[in-house]
């Protein structure tokens, strides 16, 4: 670090407009970060972590503005310079990871074409130039084949490999200053740590400062010099990491520490027959197979947590229950019987009892629909309801969720928070009556505190309902908290399943070790300590 700071933020007020009115959102902030710093942002959703990282870029969202205050980078200030000078910072010296990388890169253009456009529009590098750098920092963020995953387009790779494939992106200029918003939340474990390990070592190696925004406090304590803590806009407190994590003077930081508390009780191993049973199923991508023989069932009442690194199949297996990806072998039963492969030959009852929730909301959720919309549709669909009848069934449905209908039936999908867009899309799963409810990762992107909120109502409307879930996730964590039974993935296989407590007692099958010992603790040296025992 040198003694002149690279970011200076001070008495920084940023505020959001609420019809006629403007509301604040970070209230009197203050920042400090020097060249090869990295600050760590913790605070539960709508604590303005985000709002923080964009103003550090001089930048506001659509609807808000920043009031008041002093951004100054390396001398510039950029609440009175001209935007045509910050474009010139933003992408060159100033770059930005946004959390949900499926909804920031163009569908329409290659992975490594999107990578170049920087390094051109700045005149860094060439367009050759630039792709062989693409493809050198594609090998450092661990991404497979990384002489060839370029020339894909983002809807080609996993979301584990598109968030990666953003990281190496927003590096591509060699900034002074990185914001990560977010950026291992759709990462499994064992991915992470790949990431995490690439990202602390090239913050290192061209003393780049970054502010790291994140709800995964373990994560922080790797990343992080120092942490700073926020609530509803304002600091709660601020401290070098060792001593944040060790001794949290605010009540607030300490409730932080604590959250997680849920754990579903132990239910006995399954007796009835299965809603669903996956028999034998291969499944391919035109001619790469990406399920191999893959066999499990899911019983009433009960959750299947389906777990594996990005590319293990997860998500596929999914494709193939619900009809939209037809498998090569095999077949899925409904109570016994097997159902078409291709969710267009199935009939609409059998497409009613099976329903998925979405990982990222903010894409799941058509923007131009109201909730009441939203909501309707499916119980419109699937159950024939229309008038009283079908308004009705909504207003049930958000007080289900524990949404007040009268404050938020016509509410629009952007005036929701992260943690409540999800309760929509739980929700519009709800609306159809399924049996099944396929959740894939719909936590992942969520703080801890709201990740905690949609576990304990999953379970409560699993024991009013008597739903099963298919539970997709790379989050041992809610693992824990809520399966029952747990299906263990790798490349397309299983390598391990059974229930919850069979599953997580050793021994385990070497695959489930690494992934068990690869989540992260709350101990700064955690990431280190694993990254040199591995090296041995």
């Amino acid at each position: 670090m040198t003694d002149s700071p690279l970011l200076t933020i001070r008495d920084l007020y940023v505020e959001g407009r609420a019809g006629e009115d403007w509301l604040p959102i970070i209230k009197g902030i203050d920042l400090t970060l020097h060249r090869g710093e990295v600050l760590g942002l913790i605070g539960e959703s709508g604590a303005g972590k985000s709002t923080l990282g964009l103003a550090a870029m001089g930048f506001a969202r659509d609807g808000c503005r920043i009031s008041r205050g002093e951004i100054r980078f390396d001398g510039i200030d950029l609440r009175t310079t001209s935007e045509r000078a910050k474009r010139k910072l933003r992408g060159r010296r100033i770059a930005y990871v946004a959390q949900s990388a499926a909804a920031s890169f163009n569908p329409a253009h290659k992975l490594i074409d999107q990578y170049a456009e920087a390094p051109l529009l700045h005149g860094v590098m060439a367009r050759e130039q630039a792709r062989h750098d693409a493809i050198e920092l594609y090998d450092k963020m661990r991404l497979p084949n990384p002489q060839e995953i370029g020339f894909r387009y983002p809807h080609q790779v996993s979301g584990g490999q598109l968030q990666r494939a953003m990281t190496a992106m927003a590096m591509a200029c060699r900034p002074d200053l990185i914001i990560f918003d977010e950026p291992t939340t759709a990462l499994d474990v064992t991915t992470q740590i790949e990431v995490l390990a690439a990202i602390r070592d090239i913050v290192r190696q061209f003393g780049t400062a970054a502010i790291y925004i994140t709800h995964d406090l373990a994560v922080v304590a790797q990343m992080a010099d120092r942490i700073k803590i926020l609530l509803r806009g304002e600091q709660v407190e601020e401290a070098d990491t060792r001593t944040m994590l060790a001794a949290p003077r605010e009540d607030y930081t300490k409730s932080l520490w604590a959250v997680r508390s849920f754990a579903r009780a132990e239910q006995p191993a399954a007796t009835d027959d299965p809603i669903i049973s996956v028999r034998g199923v291969t499944a391919a991508y035109g001619k790469t197979t990406v399920l191999q023989d893959v066999s499990f069932d899911i019983h009433a009442g009960r959750t299947v947590a389906v777990v594996g690194e990005s590319g293990s199949g997860k998500s596929t297996a999914a494709r193939v229950i619900t009809g939209l990806l037809p498998p090569v072998a095999g077949e899925i039963l409904l109570d016994g019987t097997a159902l078409p492969p291709d969710y267009r030959a199935r009939t609409r009852d059998q497409l009613r009892q099976c329903q998925m929730i979405y990982q990222m909301a903010d894409t799941a959720l058509n923007p131009k629909l109201t909730l009441r919309e939203i909501i309707g549709r499916p119980a419109e669909m699937y159950l024939g309801l229309h008038g009283r009848a079908l308004r009705d069934r909504v207003r049930a449905l958000l007080e289900m969720i524990e949404l007040e209908p009268d404050s938020y039936i016509d509410r629009l999908p952007s005036e929701l928070s992260g943690g409540q867009k999800q309760r929509i899309g739980i929700a519009r799963a709800l609306a159809a009556d399924p049996r099944l409810i396929i959740c894939d990762e719909v936590t992942s992107a969520l703080d801890q505190i709201v990740q905690e909120g949609i576990l304990r109502l999953l379970d409560k409307l699993q024991s009013e309902l008597g739903l099963a879930y298919m539970f997709i996730t790379h989050d041992l964590a809610t693992v824990r908290a809520i399966a029952d039974d747990v299906v263990v993935m790798k490349q397309g296989r299983i390598v391990e399943q059974g229930t919850k407590a069979q599953v997580f007692a050793p021994p385990h099958a070497p695959y489930t070790d690494l992934l068990l010992s690869s989540v992260p603790e709350m101990d700064p040296d955690w990431l280190s300590n694993l990254l040199k025992a591995r090296s041995v």
